[in-house]
């Protein structure tokens, strides 16, 4: 009996041996693969803003982040331009670069010993290669002969003085220069500016505008130029500058539709002026100068027209002359800007083209910076022609 329980004991312990193996040594590939707990959530310090790149904890130099957006969407900081007052006298020695063939040559010619005719020849072939037109210097010429007989002898300062005071009559000094650009009747100032191509005109404009900005007036700009892409872009960079709004229209658009609507927004915000730029048309074309009367009459609905301003290029000469004519003819100026007065042009411009017109020069511009543009003095420009 012994014998058999022994059997049977061992019988028992190689199967459990068995069983165990089994589950011991199954392939691991079967059946299905474990479960993981998901990690822990990490949940953010929202007292410590983020950070990018390592960080130094112990002071060192920690990355630092490039600036939101928004701040270099930034617009650009706003220029304050100084004051239109006295910027003629501030430029003088740039108008005096235009003194030579006018100033300098006349003053030589009348200090001489001897003035014959040939010496009045040459006074007067000076004065129309100065531009100054045939009919002024006829004028004077013959004011400077009476007036060097009656005097007898001269001294330098006695020829200056004479040439002074015959300039500064022929220069008109009791014109009005005033140039209206304060609001009126609960409306802005209107300013339409005019030319040809090529004289400055968008650039006049924005000088202007930056004028009055820097004299305290708050200023709309209309880019009625809207056959040139360029001319209302680079309009637009004057009044950004400034802080002057802009109003403009697409390309090939009414130049009309867009001046009413920068009038309508000049009342909208209670602007001290509008200036409006147009096309530069070419005065050899009555088609475009009867457009410019329209956007004169399409303003005139919202509001009145105080300021026609004529650009003209003063190298131009008498040509220029021709361009101011035809303009005047197709609406009625009030005022001559005069550019590139800086040392290419010859000065007697000045006259011809108020004698001519009966319009006064109003505005020069003097150089290529921002603030060149000035209010014409007369008694400024006459000494600095003769080199004062």
């Amino acid at each position: 009996m012994e014998g058999y329980l022994g059997i049977i004991v061992m019988v028992v312990v190689i199967a459990v041996l068995a069983v165990g193996g089994l589950f011991l040594f199954r392939p691991r590939g079967k059946g299905l693969p474990p479960v993981e707990a998901p990690p822990e959530p990490q949940i953010p310090d929202l007292r410590v803003p983020p950070q990018e790149g390592p960080v130094d904890r112990e002071g060192g130099t920690t990355t630092t982040l490039p600036p939101p957006e928004e701040e270099l969407l930034k617009a650009p900081e706003i220029e304050v331009p100084p004051p239109s007052a006295g910027r003629m006298v501030r430029l003088r020695t740039r108008l005096s670069r235009s003194q030579n063939v006018l100033g300098r040559g006349l003053l030589e010619l009348l200090s001489r010993d001897r003035l014959d005719d040939d010496v009045w020849d040459e006074i007067e072939e000076t004065l129309i290669t100065a531009d100054v037109g045939v009919a002024p210097t006829r004028a004077m010429v013959e004011e400077l002969r009476t007036k060097v007989k009656v005097l007898g002898t001269r001294t330098p300062d006695e020829v200056r003085g004479l040439l002074k005071e015959e300039l500064l009559k022929q220069i008109s000094p009791d014109l009005d220069r005033t140039l209206r650009t304060s609001s009126h009747a609960g409306r802005p100032a209107v300013l339409l500016v005019v030319g040809v191509n090529g004289t400055g005109k968008t650039t006049t404009t924005g000088k202007l505008a930056r004028a009055l900005v820097g004299d305290g007036n708050k200023v709309v700009l209309g880019a009625a130029d809207t056959f040139r892409a360029a001319a209302t872009d680079q309009l637009q960079t004057w009044g950004d500058r400034v802080g002057a709004a802009v109003v403009r229209g697409p390309e090939g658009g009414d130049p009309a539709s867009v001046a009413f609507d920068a009038v309508a927004r000049g009342i909208e915000e209670s602007a001290d002026t509008v200036i409006i730029d147009t096309a530069g048309r070419l005065h050899t074309k009555t088609g475009l100068m009867d457009e410019l009367g329209k956007v004169k009459r399409v303003i005139e609905k919202k509001a009145v027209v105080d300021e026609v301003l004529l650009v003209l290029d003063a190298t131009t000469g008498q040509n220029g002359m021709r361009q101011a004519q035809v303009f005047a003819e197709a609406v009625n100026i009030t005022g001559i800007a005069l550019t590139k007065l800086d040392g290419t042009a010859k000065g007697g411009i000045v006259i011809s083209v108020q004698r001519e017109l009966g319009v006064p020069v109003k505005l020069v511009g003097l150089g290529e910076g921002p603030d060149d543009l000035a209010p014409f003095d007369p008694e400024v420009f006459v000494d600095a022609l003769l080199g004062d």
